[in-house]
C-alpha cells in the first residue's frame, strides 16, 4: 500500500510517498485512507477531500496556494491545478 504525509491537521493535501495510480488505496500517515483519483507521481501531493475552485491549499498547517480548478477527493494538486498565494513575511514577523 502507498504511503501519503499528513504534516499537519490542518492540511487538506498529502504528500505520496511513492507513484500511485488511479484506484490505489493510500495510506495516510497521520489518520485515515483515500483512493486515489487519478495517477499522482511520488513526491506530489494527493487532495484529501474535495476543493472547490478558489478554495485555500493547506500544507504545513499554512496556505500555500488556491485552486485554479475544483479538484477531487484522492485527485492530484500541482502547480497544473494551483497558484501560489502572494504572503507579506515582514508583517508576519511582527
Amino acid at each position: 500500500m502507498i504511503k501519503a504525509i499528513l504534516l499537519d491537521g490542518k492540511d487538506n493535501v498529502a504528500t505520496c510517498t511513492g507513484a500511485v495510480k488511479i484506484g490505489d488505496v493510500i495510506q495516510i500517515i497521520g489518520g485515515g485512507e483515500i483512493v486515489c483519483a487519478e495517477d499522482i507521481p511520488i513526491w506530489h501531493k494527493v487532495a484529501l477531500r474535495p476543493i472547490g475552485k478558489g478554495d485555500k491549499i493547506f500544507k504545513y498547517g499554512e496556505i500555500i496556494g488556491e485552486a485554479l480548478a475544483d479538484i477531487a477527493a484522492g485527485g492530484r494538486v500541482s502547480h497544473e491545478n494551483i497558484f501560489s498565494v502572494p504572503r507579506d513575511y515582514a508583517s508576519e514577523m511582527i
